[in-house]
């Protein structure tokens, strides 16, 4: 019914020819949805066009709708415009748009920013034809899948599992040395629950219903590098896009995108524990809302953390982060004479450049995941924002809180 419709807003852009936007617009007509607003300007960041849409819409349809302009036009943001959250309106025109319950995660995760079936000249399998079809087929199963859905068990070849191998048997090697305590505890008992081996890359399925008996975490597919804002908010529903397949047989050390090894190897373990959980979730919740600005402040401070964090243990730093425990060459590198830390705070993290390949010049050592999350919470307190969100389990879905009067 139209009532139940509400208002929202799509950005995104095209190239400057006419019929671009056209057919960025079919999808519209397909789905019988009238157009309210539309409004074209000159690109800051390219010789296109970025166009804005306002349209009334229902959560219902709008997954479909934004799946078949994505499939034209690339990357699209979200708003929902002008919306009153329990009566406090937002102090911008649009406040940005974010899920409300675990299936809104259908709109949000298959935003694709980078990787996903379209290889870079600069990527290892870029020339590989074999490679480039099995990257499509992974794709495939991700943007098909819905919330909640059993996700596909997949076969690899032999060749994946080579690499799985490679990776698996240097890595668990140097675990007990430079892994923190509470992945060292987490990652043995992947072998019998979840059927980790060095000859057997583990079921997603499998390994996401394990967590969710643990502490509430599952996993969910998507095709590559998807946008921070929507990636960071499938976190606050415990909720944590994984890739499926893996870096190419050519560099089975590197990988300049996350890929089945990173996740399952450096992310995965430490999703069993409880305060670690608690605190990716908290990152997740801070963002819901938040200006871009800010939301590439958390993006920071998830890489500091939950991708490149060190705890303290004994006096000596252990990696808990996963873009450490799954990279060959780091793990090392960071527990090293050559490493240099600094304590963790979230206004440095925020702060902190960064680059995304090669080895980071500089970490933050954490005391514990719950000192972590402590003054992350704190530090959320910060975030402008008219309201507050919490996590109902019950209902796999946010709870908007609105702000005192002058808070």
């Amino acid at each position: 019914p139209q009532k139940m419709n509400k208002d929202f807003c799509l950005v995104f852009t095209v190239t400057d020819e006419v019929q671009n936007l056209i057919n960025a617009l079919e999808p519209l007509k397909e789905l019988c949805i009238p157009l309210k607003h539309l409004e074209t300007r000159p690109s800051k960041t390219s010789s296109s066009h970025d166009v804005f849409l306002q349209l009334p819409c229902s959560r219902a349809v709008l997954p479909l709708l934004v799946g078949k302009m994505r499939a034209i036009v690339g990357p699209i943001t979200i708003f929902q415009t002008n919306e009153l959250i329990r009566g406090v309106q937002s102090e911008s025109h649009c406040t940005p748009w974010f899920p409300r319950c675990i299936q809104d995660l259908d709109i949000s995760c298959n935003n694709v920013i980078k990787y996903g079936d379209q290889l870079t000249p600069d990527h290892a399998g870029y020339g590989d034809p074999v490679y480039r079809e099995r990257r499509r087929y992974f794709a495939s199963i991700a943007n098909n899948y819905r919330q909640g859905e059993p996700i596909p068990k997949l076969e690899y070849t032999k060749e994946e599992l080579d690499t799985w191998k490679v990776i698996f048997n240097h890595q668990s090697k140097l675990y007990p040395a430079h892994a923190c305590k509470e992945y060292n505890e987490q990652f043995p008992a992947l072998f019998s629950a979840c059927h980790y081996r060095e000859d057997n890359i583990p079921q997603v399925e499998d390994v996401s219903q394990y967590l969710k008996s643990r502490t509430g975490y599952q996993l969910r597919p998507v095709a590559g590098w998807i946008h921070s804002r929507d990636f960071l908010a499938a976190l606050a529903f415990r909720v944590f896009p994984t890739t499926q397949y893996i870096r190419h047989h050519s560099k089975p050390k590197y990988t300049p995108e996350p890929d089945v090894c990173h996740e399952l190897m450096g992310h995965v373990p430490l999703f069993a524990n409880a305060s670690f959980a608690q605190f990716s979730q908290e990152i997740g919740l801070a963002s819901l809302g938040a200006s871009n600005e800010w939301v590439e402040k958390l993006s920071s401070l998830y890489w500091f953390t939950i991708e490149f964090g060190l705890c303290m243990e004994n006096g000596q730093p252990k990696a808990y982060g996963a873009g450490l425990l799954s990279s060959c060459e780091e793990l090392s590198f960071c527990v090293s004479d050559q490493a240099k830390y600094e304590e963790f705070d979230c206004t440095r993290a925020v702060l902190q450049s960064y680059p995304t390949s090669g080895l980071q010049p500089l970490y933050f050592v954490a005391k514990s995941f719950d000192d972590m999350t402590q003054k992350l919470c704190e530090f959320a307190k910060t975030i402008p924002k008219p309201f507050t969100v919490t996590y109902d389990p019950a209902t796999q879905g946010i709870q908007v809180v609105d702000m005192p009067c002058g808070y």
